[in-house]
């Protein structure tokens, strides 16, 4: 029986020591946001987070938290930050307009900076299911979104410390 190829693993580990973190949240809907911040710092203290390594920036709405977002990551002081909003569907499709350009927004300044944001903009068709993924039926998407950055984070460090490959040997593989 011929051997199984067994690839190597790089994955994140949830320990929060050692790293720093920028917690983005739109002060609009505030009483949906708020849960979802105090749930992502617990995620981030009860992993080893210490006094200190987090910092929070609140913004007017979940449009701003792009903006926020790079120029955060663009400080080199942090290894992920985490966006927290909550849109909910209106009458109008201003809706689609702010959850499409903050997905995009957010997505853009993690792929310019290097820097893991975790998605926590919660786009609810109604008011009951935003409270529900604030800690009511579904668990809380500010905890999920805590340790998701820590994982992000651990990772990301072992990505950038791996060992690249070395040039010569791509450049020999493409002719």
């Amino acid at each position: 029986m011929p051997d199984q190829l067994q690839p190597g693993k790089i994955d994140g580990e949830l320990t929060a020591r050692g790293l720093r973190f920028a917690i983005a949240v739109s002060r609009f809907n505030s009483f949906i946001t708020d849960r979802l911040l105090v749930a992502a710092v617990d995620a981030l203290r009860r992993s080893g987070a210490q006094q200190g390594d987090v910092d929070v920036v609140h913004v007017p709405g979940a449009f701003e938290l792009p903006l926020t977002a790079k120029k955060l990551a663009l400080t080199g002081k942090y290894d992920a930050l985490i966006a927290i909003g909550c849109v909910i569907r209106g009458e109008t499709a201003h809706y689609d307009y702010v959850c499409s350009e903050t997905s995009r927004g957010l997505q853009l300044a993690q792929m310019d900076t290097g820097v893991p944001v975790i998605f926590c903009v919660l786009t609810c068709d109604t008011l009951e299911q935003a409270i529900d993924r604030a800690g009511l039926k579904g668990g809380n998407k500010g905890f999920e979104a805590g340790l998701g950055a820590i994982e992000m984070a651990q990772l990301s460090r072992k990505l950038k410390s791996a060992v690249p490959r070395k040039t010569a040997t791509r450049k020999a593989r493409r002719k």
